[in-house]
């Protein structure tokens, strides 16, 4: 049973009496691009099972909805939103598809629906909330009230989307979980810009990701004002103590990593104390340099004998009461694993409108 939450005001009476009203016309879902006004929805024939349409290709959006939902200067591939929305929903469906919209929702009926952030937050993942109910109700009509990237407080309505009453329930919480998710992300990142923007310091992220989710959990960090790490072993060269004890120190660990990467690969090495900062700095070959488990003086220290030669991040334990601190020291960077791996989700829900 969908709690009331999830289910909002709406009951299987007004849904039964939805089936019989007319569709209302609801704002023009590009925010320009010539879709300023959405055409009535037309009488269709009655919805199918919900789980059926996951046989057919996924439709593409609407003309200009993905450029309004997207946060600007983030980076998301839209393969990655069909791909992520395509495993959750198949993971929900399952093999007979939503049986309770199906046994107790006429095929009819058609439903019109709010998604809202019930408290205050940065939002992101609307552009997967659109995919998802696109995956089952191709010709639904969705509204943005904004898009990702903003900051919105407590009960502010995101996004209106009428359609197929089944389809919009059966999306209902796999859209709802990556709305949650992400914008969690994107609220606690924004907690830790906001509380290091009397500074130069840039709060970024790390490779500690829920799998399967990492490029949308990065692009939520942009959300909320961060920057992204390394997306992948593959990015960069990051050599952490591990490496340093089985390459025989520094000294020769970046001799054997400058002497193989391309000109265009980044090296960055981990230190934990001012003598290793020392080898790193004679030794040459890094362009940044990781800064890890500091105390803030030493930090400070830290930055002062680099004197802009590399870049430097810190890391190691950060959190909102001691990232302020930190980037007082002069650091260039700060990444935390907690902002993917430990941020509460925002509170979302979708309220059926009747």
């Amino acid at each position: 049973m969908l709690t009331k939450r999830e289910r909002g005001p709406a009951s299987g009476t007004k849904l039964a009496r939805a089936a019989r009203a007319p569709s209302p016309r609801l704002r023009g879902e590009g925010r320009g691009e010539g879709d300023s006004q959405q055409p009535e929805l037309a009488e269709r024939p009655p919805h199918p099972p919900a789980f059926a349409s996951l046989q057919r290709a996924a439709p593409p959006p609407k003309r200009g909805e993905v450029k309004s939902l997207l946060a600007p200067d983030a980076f998301l591939s839209p393969l990655e939103i069909d791909a992520a929305v395509e495993r959750a929903l198949a993971e929900d469906l399952g093999r007979a598809g939503d049986v309770t919209s199906v046994a107790t929702v006429p095929a009819e009926a058609r439903a019109r629906a709010v998604v809202v952030a019930r408290v205050a937050g940065t939002i992101a993942g609307l552009p997967l909330v659109a995919a998802a109910i696109r995956r089952l109700a191709p010709d639904a009509e969705i509204a943005p009230e904004v898009g990702d990237g903003a900051a919105v407080g407590a009960r502010t309505p995101l996004m209106r989307v009428a359609g197929p009453a089944r389809a919009i329930l059966a999306a209902e919480r796999t859209a709802l979980n990556f709305l949650g998710h992400l914008s969690g992300i994107a609220t606690a990142t924004a907690v830790f810009v906001q509380a290091v923007a009397h500074t130069k310091a840039r709060i970024c992220c790390t490779r500690k990701t829920t799998p399967g989710l990492r490029a949308l959990a990065k692009y939520a960090v942009r959300c909320g004002g961060g920057f992204n790490h390394r997306f992948g072993l593959d990015d960069a060269i990051l050599i952490k103590d591990n490496h340093i004890a089985v390459a025989g120190g520094i000294a020769a660990v970046l001799e054997r990593a400058k002497a193989v990467v391309g000109h265009l690969v980044k090296i960055e090495i981990e230190v934990d104390t001012l003598a290793q900062l020392s080898e790193v700095l004679v030794a040459g070959g890094a362009d940044a340099v990781l800064l890890d488990n500091m105390e803030p003086p030493t930090m400070r220290r830290a930055v002062e004998m680099v004197a802009g030669r590399l870049v430097t991040e810190a890391s190691g334990g950060i959190t909102r009461a001691t990232v302020a601190a930190i980037a007082e020291t002069g650091v260039d960077y700060i990444s935390s694993g907690a902002l993917t791996h430990s941020a509460p989700n925002l509170d979302v829900a979708i309220d059926i409108e009747m």
